[in-house]
């Protein structure tokens, strides 16, 4: 497997809406998610992102949540042969595109398990051409770990690291955004409160 700075990673479109999603419904907070695949079985220098889990809308740097949170998720994906392989996160400020510490820390912590595990940083600017379709590249900052061990945010090449699975992602996301659709996501954080609340979201997409 090569390193960080070779590798790609696809994010499926579900996976990448769900996270969007998540972020609008709570605008005014910072959120995070976790990133859920493998590595690719016909190509080692692609990490395959197939699903993702919204996670917090606050406290998002208490320990205790977070541990109970990863396991529950693990246990959940192994028996399709998935694990926790990122981290997704939206700062609390719309014009904030700095990845702060909660972030690394987190990060740092996913990377223990999973060593080429990036972080998504969700970038609000992009956002806003989504509606006049012209677009077609993530709203989302990639940024891996350099050979140091610190982050770094892919620079301007970086949408030919991070690959939307389906071209027609931010089209579908348009019409998701459009016709509200995040009113509908639950996260982590939701379940733990009512546990009749589902995190996987099972019928967001119907």
């Amino acid at each position: 497997m090569g390193s960080n700075g070779e590798l790609k990673y696809e994010i499926s479109q579900s996976a990448y809406i769900k996270l969007v999603l998540h972020s609008l419904r709570h605008k005014t907070a910072a959120v995070n998610g976790v990133l859920v695949g493998r590595i690719s079985p016909k190509d080692e220098g692609l990490v395959e992102i197939s699903d993702s889990v919204p996670l917090f809308h606050s406290n998002l740097a208490l320990l205790p949540p977070l541990e109970i949170s990863l396991i529950m998720i693990e246990e959940h994906y192994v028996a399709q042969g998935l694990s926790i392989v990122g981290y997704f996160h939206a700062n609390e400020r719309f014009d904030d595109v700095e990845l702060c510490g909660v972030a690394k820390n987190i990060g740092d912590h996913i990377s223990r398990y999973f060593p080429p595990a990036p972080i998504l940083l969700l970038n609000n600017k992009k956002l806003e051409p989504l509606s006049k379709g012209k677009d077609r590249s993530p709203v989302m900052q990639l940024c891996v770990k350099d050979g140091s061990k610190n982050w770094r945010v892919v620079g301007t090449d970086g949408g030919s690291k991070l690959l939307l699975k389906e071209p027609s992602a931010n089209v579908v996301l348009s019409d998701y955004i459009s016709s509200e659709k995040w009113k509908d996501v639950t996260d982590v954080d939701d379940h733990l409160d009512d546990i009749t609340k589902d995190w996987l979201n099972p019928g967001l997409f119907n």
